[in-house]
C-alpha cells in the first residue's frame, strides 16, 4: 500500500475513536458542571499531538519491509512532554480552583457552557485571549509541518526508519513551551481575577448625605 494512503487511513481511524471518545466520555473537555461541556485547550493541544505522532510511528512500523520499531527522537518526546504537562498544570489548576471557597464556583470559567470547538480553545474567561491564539496557530503550523516531513520521508528510499520523523529544533522547542507556559500561567490567575474583579472595591458602608 502507498505509505502516504496508509498514514491518512491511520490519521484518520484514530481521529474518529478520538471523536467517539470524546462524544461518550467528554475525552477533549474541561471536567464540567455545565450542561454542555467546553472544549480544554490543554487536552486538546496533547490530543492534536498524539494523533501525529502515533499515526507516523504505526505508519512507519507497517511501512517498512521488516515492521521494525522506529526509535523516537529526544525532540519528539519533548514534544510530547510540553502538552502533557501542559495538561497536567491546567488540570491541578481547574482542581484548586474547585476546592478554593473564596471562588464562586458557577463563575469558574472551566464551567461555562461550550460555544463552539474554536471559540472554547481561544477563550478565557475575558473572551477570545491572545495567547491562547498565538498557542494554537503555533500548534497548527508546527502540526502541518510535521506531517508534510513525515509524508515526504516516508516514500524516500535513503532514510532510515528513525529519520522519517523530523527532529525539532532545540529554539523550536522552546518557543512551544513558553507559549504553553504562558497559557498555563495566566489559566492560574483566571478565575481569582475575576473573583477579584466581581467583589466590591470598598465594603466600608458610606454615611447618608446630608
Amino acid at each position: 500500500m502507498n505509505p502516504i494512503i496508509l498514514f491518512w487511513i491511520v490519521f484518520a481511524l484514530m481521529a474518529i475513536i478520538i471523536i467517539y471518545f470524546d462524544k461518550k466520555y467528554s475525552l477533549l473537555r474541561d471536567h464540567s458542571t455545565a450542561s454542555i461541556k467546553a472544549f480544554s485547550f490543554s487536552r486538546v493541544q496533547l490530543t492534536w499531538w498524539t494523533l501525529i505522532v502515533f499515526s507516523s510511528f504505526i505508519s512507519i512500523i507497517f511501512c517498512n519491509p521488516y515492521h521494525n520499531i522506529p526509535v523516537l527522537m529526544n525532540s519528539t518526546l519533548y514534544l510530547l512532554g510540553i502538552s502533557s504537562a501542559t495538561m497536567a498544570t491546567a488540570t491541578i489548576i481547574d482542581v484548586s480552583d474547585k476546592s478554593d471557597r473564596n471562588l464562586t464556583q458557577s463563575t469558574l470559567n472551566q464551567n461555562s457552557e461550550s460555544q463552539s470547538f474554536f471559540l472554547d480553545i481561544l477563550s478565557d474567561k475575558s473572551g477570545v485571549s491572545i495567547t491562547r491564539f498565538q498557542a494554537v496557530i503555533l500548534n497548527i503550523v508546527f502540526g502541518i509541518w510535521f506531517i508534510t516531513k513525515v509524508l515526504g520521508n516516508l516514500n524516500s528510499n535513503t532514510i532510515g526508519i528513525n529519520n522519517i520523523m523530523p527532529d525539532i529544533s532545540s529554539n523550536d522547542l522552546i518557543l512551544l513551551g513558553l507559549s504553553s507556559g504562558t497559557y498555563a500561567g495566566l489559566k492560574s490567575m483566571e478565575n481569582k481575577q475575576t473573583n477579584s474583579n466581581s467583589s466590591p472595591i470598598n465594603s466600608i458602608e458610606q454615611p447618608p448625605v446630608g
